[in-house]
């Protein structure tokens, strides 16, 4: 896949799904059901999470579907995709330079650096991608709270990287980069949390010891359709932590 310019790019490998609506969201509605549905969004804003209505979808979300017109209240907005709906979760690393610098930033939750300095690794930018993979476990919905294993909770670094998520909607392999983003289903955005005394110290030469634990990949709000975003590499990422910008790319 090319690099989306951002510090991972976690791919969700689905079955065959045609994306008939343009903000696919799964909520829990108020008649107490959970749903699929194609999220409308009140007039002026482009956000889903401010969605409290959404069209109903009936039949098979990876076969036959429909976007019906029976609108739903949404209670709350869960993971787009249910466990069971996703194969596997691949993630990217060190695909911008700018991240192949930082291991232990100054905005890590638990951190012993006293002069709050960025700790640089000075990683070299990797010839070849390198590819971790995050258990489906590790999937949570997006405003659901992300439980800290107490392993997580000694020494420093626990972390979060703000993502691009690309679905991808269609089994493929060997295919050409020009026509990589053909299989692309939708966009999410996702939280890679992670911790770096695990991923790099305790991990054995591999990333998923760090990032893997329950509920350390939310993503959401919902997925939106290629049709809307023609040029991934346009789209601007950002986190925020207690109201300040801590984390700007695209």
């Amino acid at each position: 896949m090319p690099s989306f310019s951002v510090r991972c790019h976690p791919s969700l490998i689905c079955s065959q799904l045609i994306m008939s609506s343009q903000r696919l969201v799964r909520f829990l509605a108020k008649d107490g059901r959970t749903y699929y549905g194609d999220a409308i969004l009140p007039h002026g804003t482009t956000d889903i999470a401010k969605a409290k209505q959404a069209k109903v979808i009936r039949g098979e979300i990876f076969g036959k579907h429909d976007v019906t017109d029976q609108v739903a209240d949404i209670r709350k907005l869960l993971a787009p995709l249910a466990f069971e709906d996703v194969k596997t979760v691949r993630c990217l690393g060190l695909n911008y330079e700018q991240h192949a610098k930082e291991v232990f930033p100054p905005h890590a939750l638990l951190k012993t650096n006293s002069d709050n300095n960025i700790k640089q690794s000075n990683m070299p930018i990797p010839t070849f991608p390198i590819l971790f993979y995050k258990p489906i476990t590790s999937l949570s919905g997006p405003t659901d709270p992300i439980p800290i294993h107490p392993l997580a909770q000694q020494g420093t670094g626990l972390d979060y990287e703000c993502e691009l998520v690309a679905i991808i909607g269609r089994a493929c392999a060997n295919v050409p980069e020009s026509s990589a983003l053909d299989h692309v289903l939708g966009y999410a955005i996702g939280n890679d949390v992670s911790h770096r005394d695990w991923q790099l110290k305790h991990g054995g030469g591999q990333w998923s010891l760090g990032k893997g634990f329950d509920a350390w990949a939310p993503y959401g709000p919902g997925i939106v359709s290629t049709a809307l975003i023609p040029d991934p590499q346009n789209l601007e990422i950002s986190t925020k932590l207690n109201g300040e910008t801590v984390q700007r790319s695209n």
